[in-house]
């Protein structure tokens, strides 16, 4: 059969069309896409494409690699429309042509190799993986070279398709085959062979496991690799196998310590960032503790090290350059924003003191992962591991570096400092008197990136700063940290203001007395930050308002905050994802303010519901004409939901005027039942909200709202499920008696997520609260379900601070006792413990308790109840005695 040739015309054109491709004005580019739309209409185009790629010599490598990577395109879109000759052809010459003396053409070639077999083709193209493993022993390193570089892809790509249980599997040949080549003379193939092992550690793949120890016996023998993307592979395998095989390396883990620490500190950034990724896993093991100890000493100061600026950090960072603020945001630096709905959760006996998730190491805007962000994080879980062991190590070190009189290694140490902060704390403390005020000198410092990380350093000693007295450290603190949120520098501006906000939430209402300075500043910036910097202002402003509360509510502190923020929601587009920040920080205003928020509420009401309206009308036209409408973002929706909750729940009764002008209970009606989880989180919260604010208007659409209740309380969407619960209490309360047609459809799922194992703390306090409330208004319904809720419902609530939502739930389970006395009898215990855990219980209250108490040992008799007491721990059985006497 005689083998295909292009003809001169068709050939010309593909040339034309890649020359056109190399221009990229809009419209040479234009010319080309309408070219392409042509050409593809010939089924002999793509034939065309990988004849130029393997065969066009005369053409330059950049042509040639041009139209293979069109043709991998035309592959993605739609090689399962390629007619079977012309798919038949292009993968013959893909494997004809995979040892191209170009290394361009051939890495091409294994591109589209790779996306045929991601279509699923491996079953349809059993030639390809035998022909790659015999072109791996071929003499030519070109062809040797090129079947490594496309395996490596498809070993990338599609992993799984390799990988099955079947004696035939192609990794059984594959992996062995690979391992060959760990000790191939060409540092290239050697690198290769070892990354495409590394694609089947994470999994476990058994073609692997099996071989496991040969595997880390070559990785041994390549430890002193001199090529570097060696050692970067080594080092990466072995990181992984502390995660999935760390059995496997016990036996040699003091030497493979002491081999990371090394790579560490490798010349080759590559591979010392790779390799303190190491040190990331290895904290996460059981082990951890025990086989690094006695390494501490030497590892540390390894870290330590990993945590200076590089040159090119510096570079990238612009670290030179000292006064920016005058110069605008690009767009492009300032990251998507997503708004996290609202949630309600009951105030807890144990709050967590830690800081959050997003208060990392990550602190530089640099976006790229390197070698001082994962030494810095490093640190951090280490600390976290050994605690104040790490010091006796790391203060030594740090008095060297934090008093440098280089800048640079001054940044490093004061890095570290906040590093080790929550690890190490206890052993800081008797350090800190001498160390936050050199600190609070550093936020002067002449280096911009200096001022930055202090900021940030600082934040992570908050909590230490506002326990002591407020002139040694919380007003010096306050006073800099103020300054450099006006810094000259953006990348200051932006540390300070989250540092501030972090200084907030540990103060709470500490920072009352300096709400004027605080406040003067906050508005002074919004004249002065560019893009960036004013979304995270909104952010310390919304964080200050939910931290002072309703301290924030006096004349003079509502009219230098509100005119700004006004003009700037006034400046906002309906469609400009700033909104959601600017929302978020008026939602939380609104709460503080209360009723100081009224004479702004009106426009932001309404232009609320008008965002609502938009979005929902946006949505029908799309599921109605999905080519000619696209899908709304839906978090304009959210966002406004959850402001109007805000403003529910600050201005209470006063939104009723708003309320009913406006379509807000028809539209919640669609919005709670919305597919998307989110937007019924924000819907039932708001729900919740006007039934406490302005129940008049909630109270018609009651048989509407209560099934779609019932039916979203489903704890796979906790959120979700938690505030449909928290709804139902709300609305409980205010029907009284009348919630009695709705208690079966909402008791039966309410006890079962209260008896799931594993349902989360909050959502175990709300149903319990819930089901406590719908016992106050309908005790006669629900009492004789008491047994299958009570032990649960008792230890869901003991950690709940003493307030009006408990104090209702408690209320309703001593009615249900009352009725049905025999339901608590087994799980009395719990129930005692609950009722022990109040401070302050109102006199009625602790009068029902102190019935149900004395009642009970009644019953039992004196004997009876000294041996049931017995059982009770000391702290309880004392607590009862003193409140209750019994």
């Amino acid at each position: 059969m005689a083998m295909w040739q292009p003809e001169e015309n068709g050939l010309r054109q593909i040339l034309e069309l890649l020359k056109d491709s190399q221009f990229h004005n809009p419209e040479a580019q234009r010319r080309v896409q309408q070219k392409l739309s042509e050409l593809n209409s010939y089924p002999d185009f793509n034939k065309y494409l990988v004849f130029v790629l393997t065969k066009y010599t005369s053409e330059g490598d950049s042509s040639r690699s041009l139209s293979g990577l069109i043709l991998k395109n035309n592959v993605r879109a739609h090689f399962e429309q390629f007619p079977p000759e012309v798919a038949s052809f292009i993968k013959q010459e893909c494997l004809n042509g995979i040892g191209d003396p170009s290394p361009l053409i051939r890495a091409t070639i294994g591109i589209i190799i790779t996306n045929i077999i991601s279509k699923g083709e491996l079953q349809n193209w059993p030639e390809v993986l035998p022909h790659l493993c015999a072109c791996l022993d071929s003499p030519d390193y070109n062809t040797c070279e090129g079947a490594f570089g496309a395996l490596h892809k498809i070993c990338e790509d599609s992993a799984e398709l390799l990988d099955n249980s079947l004696p035939d599997a192609p990794l059984n040949v594959l992996i062995p085959k690979f391992l060959n080549f760990f000790r191939h003379q060409n540092p290239k193939i050697r690198s290769l062979a070892i990354s495409c092992v590394n694609h089947f550690i994470i999994t476990r793949t058994q073609a692997l496991m099996i071989h496991i120890d040969t595997f880390i016996q070559n990785l041994f023998f390549l430890a002193e690799d001199t090529n570097p993307d060696v050692r970067k592979n080594v080092c990466r395998a072995l990181v992984m196998l502390v995660e999935v095989r760390i059995d496997s390396l016990l036996p040699h883990i003091d030497q493979i310590i002491q081999y990371m620490m090394e790579r560490t500190l490798d010349e080759d950034e590559t591979v010392s960032l790779e390799s303190c990724e190491f040190w990331l896993s290895l904290a996460e093991q059981k082990v951890c503790r025990e086989v690094l100890s006695s390494h501490l000493d030497r590892l540390v100061p390894v870290l330590i090290t990993g945590m200076k600026y590089s040159e090119v950090d510096i570079i990238l960072l612009k670290g030179d350059e000292e006064e920016d603020d005058m110069v605008p945001d690009k767009e492009s630096d300032i990251k998507p924003r997503f708004h996290k709905s609202k949630a309600y959760t009951q105030n807890c006996e144990e709050e967590d003191e830690h800081y959050e998730s997003d208060d990392t190491i990550e602190e530089e805007q640099l976006s790229d992962w390197n070698l001082r962000k994962c030494s810095a994080a490093a640190l951090d879980v280490l600390a976290n591991v050994f605690h104040d062991e790490i010091l006796p190590v790391a203060l030594p070190v740090l008095k060297e570096v934090l008093f440098h009189v280089d800048w640079e290694v001054k940044e490093s140490g004061i890095l570290v400092l906040g590093a080790i902060a929550e690890g190490c704390m206890n052993g800081m403390i008797p350090h800190l008197p001498e160390l936050v005020p050199y600190l609070i000198s550093c936020l002067s410092h002449r280096k911009a990136l200096v001022r930055s990380i202090t900021c940030w350093t600082l934040s992570r000693y908050a909590h230490w700063v506002v326990g002591q007295p407020h002139d040694s450290y919380l007003k010096p603190l306050m006073t800099e940290l103020l300054k450099r949120i006006l810094d000259a520098n953006k990348r200051v501006q932006e540390a300070a203001c989250s540092a501030f906000a972090t200084l907030e939430e540990e103060a709470c209402t500490e920072l009352v007395p300096y709400l004027g300075y605080i406040l003067e500043t906050l508005v002074f910036a919004f004249g002065k930050y560019q893009h960036k910097n004013l979304l995270i202002l909104y952010d310390a402003i919304g964080t200050l308002a939910d931290s002072v509360g309703h301290h924030l509510n006096k004349p003079e502190y509502v009219n230098m905050l509100m005119p700004p923020l006004i003009h700037k929601w006034n400046l906002l587009k309906d469609e400009d994802k700033d909104l959601f920040p600017l929302l978020e920080c008026l939602s939380s205003v609104a709460t503080a303010l209360q009723l100081g928020f009224l004479p702004y509420c009106e426009p932001v009401y309404r232009r609320c519901v008008c965002l609502v309206e938009q979005t929902l009308a946006q949505n029908y036209a799309n599921m109605i004409q999905p080519d000619q409408y696209d899908a709304p973002d839906k978090d304009f929706m959210i966002v406004a939901l959850d402001l109007l909750s805000g403003l529910a729940e600050g201005l209470e009764g006063h939104i009723e005027v708003l309320v009913a002008d406006c379509s807000t209970l028809k539209l919640l009606y669609q919005c709670v039942q919305d597919p998307m989880p989110e937007v019924r989180q924000s819907s039932f919260a708001l729900l919740g909200d006007l039934t406490k604010a302005c129940f008049q208007h909630v109270r018609p659409c009651i048989s509407d709202f209560m099934p779609i209740l019932a039916a979203n309380l489903k704890p796979e969407l906790i959120s979700v499920c938690n505030n449909a619960t928290w709804a139902i209490g709300e609305i409980a309360i205010k029907m009284g008696s009348d919630m009695q047609p709705f208690i079966e459809m909402v008791l039966t799922p309410l006890i079962e997520i209260i008896n799931r194992s594993n349902t989360p703390k909050t959502l175990l306090e709300n149903t319990a609260i819930t089901i406590g409330r719908l016992g106050l208004v309908c005790p006669q319904d629900v009492a004789p379900l008491l047994q299958q809720f009570i032990r649960q419902w008792c230890t869901s609530l003991r950690n709940i601070r003493d307030n009006e939502e408990k104090d209702s739930a408690f209320r309703g389970v001593c009615l249900m006792i009352g009725i049905n006395p025999a339901g608590v009898v087994q799980d009395f215990i719990f129930f005692c413990d609950a009722v022990a855990s109040w401070t302050h219980p109102k006199p009625d209250l602790k009068e029902m308790f102190y019935k149900i108490l004395h009642g009970f040992r009644a019953q039992v008799g004196d004997d009876n109840w000294s041996k049931f007491s017995d059982q009770f721990p000391q702290p309880l059985k004392e607590r009862l005695t003193a409140n209750f006497g019994v």
